[in-house]
């Protein structure tokens, strides 16, 4: 799903996104909702990788 999202949110550039949407069978308030936790998921793998990296670390040749 996340790939249809991504779709919609680079094809606004060159289409209004309810037509996007309407065409893709996606809810508009779900394309938005996508986009606007975007920040938070990239957040989130940033947090992850820095975790992997410490528990690497720690572990040790």
């Amino acid at each position: 799903m996340s790939e249809l999202y991504r779709f919609i949110h680079a094809g606004k550039a060159n289409c209004p996104i309810v037509p996007l949407c309407r065409v893709l069978h996606v809810a508009r308030s779900s394309s938005c909702a996508w986009r606007e936790g975007e920040a938070a998921r990239h957040a989130r793998q940033a947090a992850d990788d820095a975790l992997a990296h410490e528990i690497t670390v720690l572990q040790g040749p």
